[in-house]
């Protein structure tokens, strides 16, 4: 099977249907019409300017590219996640970018060596594809993670420092919100696992449908991505918390700012 080329102005056609969409948020008074012309605007800048460069990177194929490419792509969902908390970028760099290297980094070539079996693990077909996808769920479940964590303490305050009080352990005081924050982190993703292929089909499976791959090939990839999804997702979630919660508590265990 081969894919159907689409042209830049069959994309363009889309634009006639978004044009309803302008008229009723204009009737309803919902100013979301600038909000959305700039965040189509912005993903077509970004997505042809990452197209080019990725063209570019998938034709030399060097592996010290394909990681410092990874690397680079771990570095921005780093301050993303320091941008989405809110918390110190000083403190939090650091432990954030260990957090989602290390779980991410190990699933990545482990699924490179075992599922896929390719000759070169750095392989920017496979590296930067599936690391990006690791990634992204990481990103968000991270996000999650952090601010269900921390926020949960501040709002409980007065319980956390009560637990603190009569147990004198951190660890195990921290324990329900650590166990809390994890839940929140995973189970959209335990959730999308449940109800896949029922609910909606996914958008790598779609993708390699589309371009042309068989879909018992399609879905073998998803079911194997959609595990790696969650082991990385959950060690980056445990991991990012364990890491910025070095530097966020003082030496009497009291939350700092």
């Amino acid at each position: 099977m081969n894919s159907q080329e689409i042209s830049y102005l069959s994309i363009s056609s889309l634009f006639l249907l978004i044009i309803p969409m302008f008229f009723i948020n204009y009737k309803l008074s919902m100013k979301i019409n600038k909000k959305m012309l700039y965040a189509i605007t912005r993903m077509i800048i970004q997505l042809s300017l990452v197209g080019i460069f990725l063209q570019y990177i998938f034709n030399l194929n060097n592996p010290i590219l394909n990681l410092t490419y990874l690397v680079f792509m771990i570095t921005v969902a780093s301050f993303s996640t320091i941008k989405a908390c809110d918390i110190n970028i000083k403190k939090s760099i650091l432990p954030l970018f260990l957090a989602f290297i290390i779980p991410n980094l190990i699933v990545l070539l482990y699924f490179n060596t075992f599922v896929t079996k390719v000759d070169n693990l750095f392989n920017a077909q496979y590296m930067i594809t599936i690391g990006g996808m690791l990634l992204g769920n990481s990103l968000s479940g991270n996000i999650i993670c952090v601010n269900s964590f921390y926020r949960e303490i501040r709002k409980n305050k007065n319980e956390y420092f009560y637990n603190l009080s009569l147990s004198g352990n951190k660890l195990e005081t921290l324990k329900p919100y650590f166990k809390n924050a994890i839940l929140a982190s995973v189970n959209p993703t335990i959730a999308s696992i449940e109800t896949i292929g029922l609910v909606a089909l996914p958008g790598m499976m779609t993708g390699q449908i589309l371009g042309g791959v068989i879909p018992v090939t399609a879905i073998k990839y998803q079911i194997a991505i959609m595990i790696a999804i969650l082991i990385s997702r959950y060690f980056s979630a445990i991991l990012s918390i364990l890491f910025t919660s070095v530097s966020k508590f003082d030496e009497y265990d009291i939350l700092l700012d």
